[in-house]
């Protein structure tokens, strides 16, 4: 028997807690509800969920603190929930490492969309590294080459810390050089999010933190290049 992936409900408001809960154990998940911040920090080691749903105003510790110290430890993707709609609390949530960002109200096909898409991409990251033989397929760029085998990225042969995320984005430009993918494509291919319309702040979030870490002089990016008005492009 194949355990249930488990998704860890962090929200105040009960009612709606308990209609996502049933929502999503209705298409086979586990799920477990806590209200508050602090009983989400207990809760999580021991639940282990594959995936975290975090409203952003809690009692005591609000979400972002949550979200801040379960990256911490931990990868899983996080789902920020919230009535907030300013681009300030979305690029806030993400910059501490949400994985994406839903703004209530929404529909619970939208939810278990982007709660799918989540999950089976942390899954694709595992499964890719669990079978990595090692030393294998690189891609070189100069002064950048990616592991892809053990998802390690160089820059002047010192490896990089990037997130999932991160290596992602830059493993998915850099295999295509000189291709500028605009950020719905990039939703779809690196995010996982097919046919994706909606909000796209992710993505330039995710860039800047990349640039952050890979270029010289991230306001003078030389590898990860913006085309106005069109996207993104490893440039090689």
């Amino acid at each position: 028997m194949v355990d249930k992936q488990r998704i860890l409900i962090v929200d105040d408001d009960a009612n709606i807690a308990e209609l996502i809960s049933l929502y999503l154990m209705k298409e086979c998940y586990e799920t477990k509800i806590v209200g508050d911040g602090e009983s989400a920090l207990r809760e999580f080691p021991s639940f282990k969920p594959n995936l975290v749903l975090l409203d952003l105003m809690l009692p005591g510790i609000d979400g972002y603190q949550v979200c801040r110290e379960l990256r911490t430890v931990s990868q899983v993707p996080i789902i920020m929930l919230s009535a907030k709609g300013e681009i300030f609390d979305k690029v806030l949530g993400l910059e501490l490492g949400a994985d994406d960002y839903i703004t209530k109200p929404f529909s619970m096909r939208e939810l278990l969309a982007r709660v799918k898409a989540n999950i089976r991409r942390n899954e694709m990251v595992a499964a890719a590294g669990a079978a990595a033989p090692l030393g294998g397929q690189r891609i070189e760029h100069g002064r950048i080459v990616i592991d892809v085998d053990l998802m390690i990225a160089y820059k002047d042969d010192h490896p990089l810390e990037l997130t999932q995320r991160e290596y992602e984005l830059l493993k998915f430009l850099a295999s295509q050089p000189g291709k500028v993918f605009s950020r719905e494509a990039l939703m779809e291919h690196v995010w996982n999010y097919e046919g994706y319309v909606g909000d796209v702040r992710a993505v330039d979030v995710a860039v800047r933190r990349l640039r952050e870490k890979v270029e010289d002089n991230p306001a003078v990016p030389q590898f990860i290049v913006t085309r106005r008005g069109l996207g993104y492009y490893f440039n090689a």
